[in-house]
């Protein structure tokens, strides 16, 4: 990733820094002696390594099947995963530590100092979401680097994942960043007057409000959190997430915030291209009802739009032609081919001529 100004920003995914650690040791090629599920191998043995659940080990016999550094299957090897401890270590928690220790991953956080504002359903949701949210960031890094602020008694209950696994902090995010010598932040706020850029991603700490269903008493509660922070000296930018120039269609769940963000940072994606790539249908047709009347034509007692603009939008917004439709029919329009419409005109124009 090349800035404006020249320089070139690095962000290694833990996957990438497990590999060259396996090559300074000499290992070109490894197994495992249990079943990997996730995409990508070399992620898995890493996290469950620093979960504390195995290590690299060299075998007396090859196992038969290994992955070269490529991630392809390559013939055997005599180095493997193993899920149990072993004696024979070249690779456990301690060296991937000290290796991953040379870089400066920044801590997503995830600002729960509004849970107690939620309903029981909304608390589920945002639950749900915070699952989802550890997932994700086990995809890219390893668990420590997510952390969860304000975490009561009721919200630890409420979780569906290892909470020993993430970060789990019991005070306030301002608290947890004195305590990390983080004395600036990103705050992912979708009232902020200016986009995240990659230039923002050398920040050592990124917060998400832990807030669904925006609406009510909850509606603008994420500038809130930015002034908590201010109050507290903690210097905050305000960054938004916006789809060619505006937050509707953008996906306001915890998840998909992160992972927008996680694929900007760690595959280099343009913010539009990572939107289309999660965005969920509901959400694109939201801002396909913003769209469409822009391109309304009355034509004889009818307000009727283009079939074809379906393509124009289609290359940004996550939707189908049944998606296409839906809105169309909500808006109560008609979409006519574009020559149809034409020789609508013509034949309306020749009308009122004679």
């Amino acid at each position: 990733m090349i800035f404006p100004w020249g320089g070139v920003f690095h962000m290694k995914r833990l996957s990438l820094i497990f590999k060259e650690l396996l090559k300074k040791e000499g290992i070109g090629k490894v197994g495992s002696l249990c079943r990997l599920g996730w995409n990508d191998p070399f992620q898995e043995m890493a996290v469950s390594i620093l979960d504390g659940r195995g290590a690299i080990i060299r075998l007396n016999e090859p196992v038969k099947l290994a992955w070269n550094l490529d991630g392809e299957l390559a013939g055997s090897s005599y180095y493997a995963y193993s899920p149990s401890d072993h004696d024979d270590i070249i690779i456990g928690k301690e060296k991937i530590i000290e290796e991953i220790s040379k870089y400066e991953h920044p801590y997503f956080i995830i600002d729960l100092m509004y849970w107690d504002e939620h309903t029981i359903k909304e608390k589920r949701k945002l639950a749900l979401q915070l699952n989802q949210s550890y997932g994700l960031i086990r995809d890219y890094l390893w668990g420590e680097r997510l952390v969860l602020t304000w975490l009561n008694k009721e919200a630890e209950s409420s979780m569906h994942f290892p909470l020993s696994r993430i970060t789990s902090f019991k005070g306030p995010t301002h608290q947890f960043l004195a305590e990390n010598g983080i004395k600036e932040a990103i705050l992912l706020d979708p009232w902020a007057k200016r986009d995240i850029k990659p230039e923002d991603f050398t920040s050592k700490a990124f917060i998400i409000g832990g807030i669904v269903d925006k609406t009510g008493d909850k509606k603008g509660t994420t500038p809130r959190i930015g002034e908590k922070l201010q109050e507290n000296k903690i210097k905050v930018k305000r960054r938004k997430i916006s789809l060619m120039g505006d937050t509707v269609g953008v996906p306001d769940r915890i998840n998909l915030i992160l992972e927008i963000l996680l694929k900007m940072m760690f595959e280099d994606k343009k913010m539009e291209e990572a939107i289309l790539e999660i965005q969920p249908y509901r959400d694109a047709r939201w801002r396909l009802r913003k769209e469409l009347p822009k391109h309304k034509i009355k034509l004889k007692g009818m307000a009727i739009i283009e079939k074809e603009i379906f393509h124009k939008y289609s290359r940004w917004l996550n939707i189908r032609w049944k998606d296409f439709q839906k809105v169309v029919d909500d808006l109560n329009l008609k979409a006519v081919e574009k020559e149809k419409i034409k020789k609508i005109k013509e034949k309306f124009h020749h009308i009122i001529s004679n």
